[in-house]
């Protein structure tokens, strides 16, 4: 690698020069993003796959949806389909003596 030395250098000339840097690194990140696009679609395009396809790794299956087993009695539009954190309306309906079968879908 090159070693420059920046010590004749003005402070105002150091922060021109890094600004000229940044924007060369930029410009470069850019040109290495658009080109690793070009190919990955090319890739993608040679195997009939498309984008979204590559990127989720796999192919022909449709992302999975939960199926609600849980339904709050008050609101039927809430529903829970048993992962992740309870609902506050089960919550509290648990609190309030009811069971999960009180909510099951």
């Amino acid at each position: 690698m090159l070693q420059t030395d920046l010590s004749h250098y003005t402070l105002a000339e150091l922060r021109t020069l890094r600004h000229k840097v940044d924007k060369e690194i930029t410009r470069r990140r850019q040109d290495d993003m658009k080109e690793a696009r070009r190919r990955i679609l090319a890739i993608a395009n040679n195997v009939g796959l498309s984008v979204d396809e590559l990127a989720a790794g796999s192919i022909g299956k449709q992302a999975r949806k939960s199926v609600p087993r849980y339904r709050n009695p008050a609101d039927s539009s809430q529903t829970w389909a048993g992962h992740g954190r309870q609902p506050r309306w089960m919550i509290n309906g648990l609190a309030n003596g009811k069971t999960l079968d009180d909510f099951r879908a």
